[in-house]
Protein backbone atom coordinates (compact mmCIF):
# COMPACT_ATOMS: atom_id res chain seq x y z
CA UNK A 1 0.00 0.00 0.00
CA UNK A 2 2.91 2.42 0.27
CA UNK A 3 2.92 3.03 -3.32
CA UNK A 4 -0.63 3.89 -3.46
CA UNK A 5 -0.63 5.98 -0.10
CA UNK A 6 2.03 8.17 -1.59
CA UNK A 7 0.56 8.61 -5.20
CA UNK A 8 -2.60 9.27 -2.74
CA UNK A 9 -0.85 11.68 -0.67
CA UNK A 10 0.82 13.68 -4.20
CA UNK A 11 -2.66 13.71 -5.85
CA UNK A 12 -4.40 15.66 -2.46
CA UNK A 13 -1.65 18.16 -2.20
CA UNK A 14 -2.09 18.77 -5.83
CA UNK A 15 -5.69 19.17 -5.63
CA UNK A 16 -5.51 21.67 -2.25
CA UNK A 17 -6.42 24.90 -4.46
CA UNK A 18 -8.96 23.28 -6.69
CA UNK A 19 -10.69 21.94 -3.72
CA UNK A 20 -11.43 25.92 -2.09
CA UNK A 21 -12.49 27.32 -5.26
CA UNK A 22 -14.90 24.32 -6.10
CA UNK A 23 -15.93 24.47 -2.33
CA UNK A 24 -16.57 28.59 -3.06
CA UNK A 25 -18.82 27.50 -6.08
CA UNK A 26 -20.75 25.50 -3.97
CA UNK A 27 -19.77 22.30 -5.18
CA UNK A 28 -18.90 19.48 -2.68
CA UNK A 29 -18.72 16.66 -5.66
CA UNK A 30 -15.39 15.95 -7.06
CA UNK A 31 -12.59 13.15 -7.38
CA UNK A 32 -9.64 13.02 -5.51
CA UNK A 33 -7.51 10.68 -7.12
CA UNK A 34 -7.53 9.85 -10.45
CA UNK A 35 -5.73 6.40 -10.37
CA UNK A 36 -5.15 5.76 -14.06
CA UNK A 37 -3.18 9.65 -14.32
CA UNK A 38 -2.22 9.78 -11.13
CA UNK A 39 -0.16 6.54 -10.36
CA UNK A 40 -2.37 3.69 -9.60
CA UNK A 41 -4.45 2.10 -12.56
CA UNK A 42 -7.50 1.25 -11.80
CA UNK A 43 -8.15 2.57 -8.43
CA UNK A 44 -10.89 6.11 -8.29
CA UNK A 45 -11.55 7.85 -5.32
CA UNK A 46 -14.47 10.48 -5.63
CA UNK A 47 -16.56 12.44 -3.13
CA UNK A 48 -19.79 13.18 -3.78
CA UNK A 49 -20.98 15.37 -0.69
CA UNK A 50 -21.36 13.33 3.21
CA UNK A 51 -19.80 10.43 0.90
CA UNK A 52 -16.40 9.06 0.04
CA UNK A 53 -17.07 6.28 -2.79
CA UNK A 54 -13.73 4.21 -3.57
CA UNK A 55 -13.94 2.52 -6.58
CA UNK A 56 -10.94 -0.70 -7.92
CA UNK A 57 -11.48 -1.57 -12.12
CA UNK A 58 -8.67 -4.05 -11.44
CA UNK A 59 -7.45 -5.34 -8.59
CA UNK A 60 -9.65 -5.86 -5.09
CA UNK A 61 -8.68 -4.22 -1.98
CA UNK A 62 -9.05 -5.57 1.61
CA UNK A 63 -10.78 -4.33 4.78
CA UNK A 64 -7.56 -1.87 5.79
CA UNK A 65 -6.39 -1.00 2.68
CA UNK A 66 -9.83 0.58 1.67
CA UNK A 67 -9.90 2.20 5.40
CA UNK A 68 -6.23 3.37 5.20
CA UNK A 69 -7.29 5.30 1.80
CA UNK A 70 -10.38 7.01 3.46
CA UNK A 71 -8.30 8.05 5.85
CA UNK A 72 -5.96 10.04 4.40
CA UNK A 73 -8.77 11.41 2.21
CA UNK A 74 -10.74 12.39 5.01
CA UNK A 75 -7.88 13.73 6.91
CA UNK A 76 -7.02 16.12 4.65
CA UNK A 77 -10.47 17.55 4.12
CA UNK A 78 -11.31 17.35 7.66
CA UNK A 79 -14.72 15.68 7.06
CA UNK A 80 -15.79 12.30 8.36
CA UNK A 81 -17.00 11.35 4.90
CA UNK A 82 -19.49 8.18 5.02
CA UNK A 83 -17.70 5.45 3.18
CA UNK A 84 -18.53 3.74 0.51
CA UNK A 85 -16.26 0.95 -1.09
CA UNK A 86 -17.60 -0.81 -4.39
CA UNK A 87 -15.19 -3.54 -5.86
CA UNK A 88 -16.21 -3.57 -9.97
CA UNK A 89 -12.76 -5.47 -10.85
CA UNK A 90 -15.15 -8.69 -11.63
CA UNK A 91 -16.12 -9.38 -15.20
CA UNK A 92 -19.63 -8.02 -15.14
CA UNK A 93 -18.46 -5.21 -12.03
CA UNK A 94 -21.14 -7.62 -9.63
CA UNK A 95 -19.36 -8.48 -6.46
CA UNK A 96 -20.13 -10.33 -3.15
CA UNK A 97 -21.54 -7.80 -0.80
CA UNK A 98 -21.08 -10.66 2.13
CA UNK A 99 -17.17 -9.81 2.11
CA UNK A 100 -16.62 -7.22 4.91
CA UNK A 101 -14.88 -5.16 3.08
CA UNK A 102 -18.23 -4.03 0.94
CA UNK A 103 -19.87 -3.87 4.06
CA UNK A 104 -20.74 -0.06 4.04
CA UNK A 105 -22.43 1.66 7.27
CA UNK A 106 -25.96 2.13 6.82
CA UNK A 107 -26.24 5.60 6.69
CA UNK A 108 -23.51 5.55 3.76
CA UNK A 109 -25.90 3.86 1.87
CA UNK A 110 -29.20 5.67 2.38
CA UNK A 111 -30.49 8.83 0.00
CA UNK A 112 -27.91 11.69 0.07
CA UNK A 113 -27.63 14.89 -1.51
CA UNK A 114 -24.63 16.51 -2.34
CA UNK A 115 -23.66 20.01 -3.87
CA UNK A 116 -22.52 21.24 -7.67
CA UNK A 117 -22.74 24.90 -9.13
CA UNK A 118 -24.75 24.91 -6.04
CA UNK A 119 -27.25 22.94 -6.74
CA UNK A 120 -28.92 19.88 -4.89
CA UNK A 121 -28.17 16.27 -6.20
CA UNK A 122 -29.45 12.81 -5.30
CA UNK A 123 -26.25 10.67 -4.49
CA UNK A 124 -26.62 6.65 -3.60
CA UNK A 125 -23.78 4.55 -3.08
CA UNK A 126 -25.30 1.45 -4.25
CA UNK A 127 -28.22 1.45 -6.57
CA UNK A 128 -29.56 -0.72 -9.54
CA UNK A 129 -26.85 0.70 -12.20
CA UNK A 130 -23.01 0.69 -11.79
CA UNK A 131 -22.23 4.23 -12.60
CA UNK A 132 -22.58 7.17 -9.51
CA UNK A 133 -25.50 9.11 -10.14
CA UNK A 134 -23.60 12.09 -11.37
CA UNK A 135 -20.42 11.40 -13.65
CA UNK A 136 -18.12 14.50 -12.71
CA UNK A 137 -16.06 14.54 -15.61
CA UNK A 138 -19.34 16.63 -16.83
CA UNK A 139 -19.10 19.30 -14.03
CA UNK A 140 -17.59 21.89 -16.18
CA UNK A 141 -19.58 21.23 -19.10
CA UNK A 142 -22.79 21.42 -16.89
CA UNK A 143 -21.52 24.83 -15.70
CA UNK A 144 -21.08 25.74 -18.99
CA UNK A 145 -24.75 25.72 -19.54
CA UNK A 146 -25.91 27.00 -16.58
CA UNK A 147 -23.94 29.75 -17.57
CA UNK A 148 -25.78 29.70 -20.92
CA UNK A 149 -28.83 29.04 -21.01
CA UNK A 150 -31.23 31.87 -20.00
CA UNK A 151 -33.95 32.33 -22.09
CA UNK A 152 -33.29 29.30 -24.17
CA UNK A 153 -34.70 25.94 -24.89
CA UNK A 154 -32.29 23.26 -24.20
CA UNK A 155 -32.54 19.72 -25.21
CA UNK A 156 -30.76 17.28 -23.09
CA UNK A 157 -30.34 13.35 -25.15
CA UNK A 158 -28.73 10.83 -23.25
CA UNK A 159 -29.97 12.91 -20.49
CA UNK A 160 -29.38 10.23 -17.39
CA UNK A 161 -30.18 11.79 -14.38
CA UNK A 162 -30.55 15.02 -16.05
CA UNK A 163 -27.49 16.88 -14.83
CA UNK A 164 -27.54 18.90 -17.75
CA UNK A 165 -31.18 20.02 -17.60
CA UNK A 166 -31.22 20.83 -13.85
CA UNK A 167 -28.34 22.98 -14.83
CA UNK A 168 -29.91 24.79 -17.77
CA UNK A 169 -32.84 25.27 -15.57
CA UNK A 170 -30.95 26.93 -12.81
CA UNK A 171 -29.38 29.07 -15.37
CA UNK A 172 -32.75 30.54 -16.54
CA UNK A 173 -33.53 28.46 -19.43
CA UNK A 174 -37.20 28.84 -20.28
CA UNK A 175 -37.71 25.11 -21.51
CA UNK A 176 -35.92 21.74 -21.07
CA UNK A 177 -36.41 18.86 -22.13
CA UNK A 178 -34.46 15.57 -20.79
CA UNK A 179 -34.82 12.47 -22.85
CA UNK A 180 -33.14 9.14 -22.02
CA UNK A 181 -34.19 5.88 -22.85
CA UNK A 182 -34.28 4.53 -18.94
CA UNK A 183 -37.04 5.25 -16.86
CA UNK A 184 -34.99 4.69 -13.61
CA UNK A 185 -32.36 7.37 -14.72
CA UNK A 186 -35.09 9.99 -15.98
CA UNK A 187 -36.96 8.70 -12.17
CA UNK A 188 -33.70 10.40 -9.95
CA UNK A 189 -34.18 13.50 -12.82
CA UNK A 190 -36.94 13.77 -11.37
CA UNK A 191 -35.97 13.62 -7.89
CA UNK A 192 -33.11 16.29 -8.53
CA UNK A 193 -35.88 18.63 -9.71
CA UNK A 194 -37.51 18.40 -6.91
CA UNK A 195 -34.44 18.69 -4.38
CA UNK A 196 -34.23 21.95 -5.83
CA UNK A 197 -37.80 23.95 -6.05
CA UNK A 198 -38.03 27.46 -7.83
CA UNK A 199 -36.57 26.13 -10.62
CA UNK A 200 -39.04 25.66 -13.72
CA UNK A 201 -39.95 22.29 -14.41
CA UNK A 202 -38.19 20.02 -16.31
CA UNK A 203 -39.58 17.71 -18.90
CA UNK A 204 -39.05 13.85 -19.11
CA UNK A 205 -39.49 11.93 -22.40
CA UNK A 206 -38.43 8.08 -22.07
CA UNK A 207 -37.61 7.12 -25.66
CA UNK A 208 -34.96 5.25 -27.70
CA UNK A 209 -32.49 8.12 -28.97
CA UNK A 210 -33.32 7.08 -32.75
CA UNK A 211 -36.76 7.41 -33.16
CA UNK A 212 -36.79 10.52 -30.88
CA UNK A 213 -34.14 12.61 -32.47
CA UNK A 214 -35.56 11.62 -35.72
CA UNK A 215 -39.14 13.08 -35.23
CA UNK A 216 -37.45 16.22 -33.86
CA UNK A 217 -35.20 16.64 -36.76
CA UNK A 218 -37.91 15.98 -39.17
CA UNK A 219 -36.44 12.37 -40.78
CA UNK A 220 -38.10 9.25 -40.85
CA UNK A 221 -38.04 6.74 -38.25
CA UNK A 222 -36.01 4.06 -39.27
CA UNK A 223 -34.95 0.34 -37.95
CA UNK A 224 -33.44 -2.63 -38.51
CA UNK A 225 -34.21 -4.95 -41.57
CA UNK A 226 -36.76 -7.29 -40.46
CA UNK A 227 -37.28 -6.32 -36.88
CA UNK A 228 -40.79 -5.20 -35.96
CA UNK A 229 -40.70 -1.78 -34.30
CA UNK A 230 -41.15 -1.36 -30.59
CA UNK A 231 -43.58 1.20 -29.78
CA UNK A 232 -42.41 4.41 -29.07
CA UNK A 233 -43.45 8.19 -28.07
CA UNK A 234 -44.41 10.59 -31.21
CA UNK A 235 -43.29 13.90 -31.09
CA UNK A 236 -43.40 17.11 -33.76
CA UNK A 237 -40.66 18.12 -35.38
CA UNK A 238 -39.11 21.43 -33.72
CA UNK A 239 -35.89 22.56 -33.10
CA UNK A 240 -34.31 23.82 -29.17
CA UNK A 241 -31.77 26.76 -28.89
CA UNK A 242 -29.10 24.82 -26.65
CA UNK A 243 -28.63 21.21 -27.21
CA UNK A 244 -26.27 18.23 -25.36
CA UNK A 245 -25.15 15.43 -27.00
CA UNK A 246 -23.67 13.06 -24.42
CA UNK A 247 -24.05 9.16 -25.93
CA UNK A 248 -22.77 6.20 -24.75
CA UNK A 249 -19.83 4.06 -26.03
CA UNK A 250 -22.27 1.73 -27.62
CA UNK A 251 -25.35 0.45 -27.03
CA UNK A 252 -27.76 -1.22 -29.79
CA UNK A 253 -31.45 -1.27 -30.21
CA UNK A 254 -34.18 -2.63 -32.65
CA UNK A 255 -33.67 1.31 -34.12
CA UNK A 256 -30.31 1.58 -34.46
CA UNK A 257 -26.39 1.13 -32.73
CA UNK A 258 -24.82 3.67 -31.07
CA UNK A 259 -21.05 3.38 -31.75
CA UNK A 260 -18.96 6.33 -31.11
CA UNK A 261 -15.96 4.81 -32.54
CA UNK A 262 -17.38 3.69 -36.19
CA UNK A 263 -20.37 5.77 -36.75
CA UNK A 264 -20.69 9.32 -34.46
CA UNK A 265 -22.41 10.47 -37.63
CA UNK A 266 -25.57 8.83 -37.46
CA UNK A 267 -25.99 10.53 -34.02
CA UNK A 268 -24.34 13.96 -34.72
CA UNK A 269 -26.61 14.19 -38.27
CA UNK A 270 -30.22 14.59 -36.32
CA UNK A 271 -28.50 16.40 -33.46
CA UNK A 272 -27.64 18.79 -35.57
CA UNK A 273 -31.06 19.49 -37.28
CA UNK A 274 -32.48 19.46 -34.01
CA UNK A 275 -30.74 22.68 -33.12
CA UNK A 276 -31.82 25.80 -34.04
CA UNK A 277 -30.14 28.25 -36.93
CA UNK A 278 -27.57 30.33 -34.17
CA UNK A 279 -27.88 28.13 -31.91
CA UNK A 280 -25.65 25.58 -29.67
CA UNK A 281 -24.40 22.10 -29.81
CA UNK A 282 -22.39 20.70 -27.42
CA UNK A 283 -21.40 17.08 -28.12
CA UNK A 284 -19.66 14.36 -26.13
CA UNK A 285 -17.05 11.66 -27.10
CA UNK A 286 -15.73 9.36 -24.27
CA UNK A 287 -13.87 6.89 -25.75
CA UNK A 288 -10.13 7.12 -24.92
CA UNK A 289 -8.78 5.71 -27.98
CA UNK A 290 -10.59 8.82 -30.08
CA UNK A 291 -7.91 11.64 -30.98
CA UNK A 292 -9.74 15.05 -30.21
CA UNK A 293 -8.42 17.10 -33.61
CA UNK A 294 -9.73 13.74 -35.97
CA UNK A 295 -13.51 13.76 -34.14
CA UNK A 296 -13.36 17.46 -34.17
CA UNK A 297 -12.47 17.43 -37.87
CA UNK A 298 -15.40 14.89 -38.31
CA UNK A 299 -18.08 16.56 -36.70
CA UNK A 300 -17.12 20.15 -38.14
CA UNK A 301 -16.87 17.79 -41.84
CA UNK A 302 -20.18 16.55 -40.60
CA UNK A 303 -22.34 19.55 -40.28
CA UNK A 304 -20.62 21.15 -43.63
CA UNK A 305 -22.17 18.18 -45.50
CA UNK A 306 -25.76 19.00 -43.75
CA UNK A 307 -25.39 22.80 -44.95
CA UNK A 308 -24.91 23.88 -41.53
CA UNK A 309 -21.64 24.69 -40.91
CA UNK A 310 -19.74 25.47 -37.92
CA UNK A 311 -19.71 29.68 -36.57
CA UNK A 312 -17.25 28.65 -34.11
CA UNK A 313 -16.07 25.35 -31.99
CA UNK A 314 -14.82 25.53 -28.68
CA UNK A 315 -13.19 22.56 -26.23
CA UNK A 316 -14.18 22.59 -22.91
CA UNK A 317 -11.91 20.53 -20.81
CA UNK A 318 -13.02 18.50 -17.83
CA UNK A 319 -12.01 19.87 -13.78
CA UNK A 320 -8.27 20.04 -12.77
CA UNK A 321 -9.46 16.89 -10.46
CA UNK A 322 -9.70 14.41 -13.94
CA UNK A 323 -5.58 15.39 -15.06
CA UNK A 324 -4.25 13.80 -18.20
CA UNK A 325 -0.39 13.05 -18.40
CA UNK A 326 -0.80 13.64 -22.43
CA UNK A 327 -3.43 16.37 -22.58
CA UNK A 328 -5.62 14.01 -24.16
CA UNK A 329 -8.55 13.41 -22.21
CA UNK A 330 -10.73 10.57 -22.71
CA UNK A 331 -13.95 12.92 -22.58
CA UNK A 332 -13.97 14.93 -25.33
CA UNK A 333 -16.62 17.96 -25.42
CA UNK A 334 -17.16 20.70 -27.74
CA UNK A 335 -19.27 23.89 -27.74
CA UNK A 336 -20.61 24.44 -31.54
CA UNK A 337 -22.03 27.37 -32.46
CA UNK A 338 -24.15 27.56 -35.72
Amino acid sequence: MTTINHALSAALVNRQSLLSELHQQGTDCYRLFHGSQEGVGGLTIDRYGPQLLIQSFHQSLNTSDVQELAGQCCGTLNENLLLVYNDRSQGNSRVDRSDSVYQADPSALTDLIAHEWGLNYRIRGRHAGQDPLLFLDLRNARGWVKNHSAGKSVLNLFAYTCGVGLSAAAGGAREVVNLDFSEGNLAVGRENGALNPGLIPMQFIQSDYFPAIRQLAGLQVAGRRGQQFPNYPKLQMRQFDLVLLDPPAWAKSAFGTVDLLRDYQSLLKPAILATADGGVLICCNNLAKVAMGDWREQVIRCADKLGRPVRDCQVIAPGADFPSLDGQHPLKILVLQF
